[in-house]
């Protein structure tokens, strides 16, 4: 699953510019990161990082979870830069 979300991200970045690095840690099913105008797969240190569940971020990209929501009932934890998890919308559409 983790892959296709990769995929899905990285045909967005080639259209919309996202600065900074964002990671999407989801525990032991892996991560996203979003760094450089690319999505990998690969775990790296970046400026921003929200902790999901795999099931929670593909509501997230979706749009069935509001990231408002998400923080506040503790479906995500963002630590970091928090101007870097703001700018997600802009990529998300």
């Amino acid at each position: 699953m983790l892959q296709q979300i990769v995929e899905r991200m990285q045909k967005e970045l080639q259209t919309r510019t996202f600065d900074g690095s964002l990671k999407f840690d989801c525990g032991d099913d892996g991560v996203v990161v979003l760094t450089n105008g690319t999505a990998t797969d690969v775990d790296q240190d970046t400026d921003c990082t929200i902790k999901i569940s795999e099931d929670n971020l593909v509501k997230l990209l979706t749009g069935k979870l509001n990231p408002m929501t998400g923080v506040m009932t503790g479906k995500l934890k963002v630590s970091g830069d928090m101007g870097v998890a703001m700018k997600l919308g802009q990529l998300l559409g």
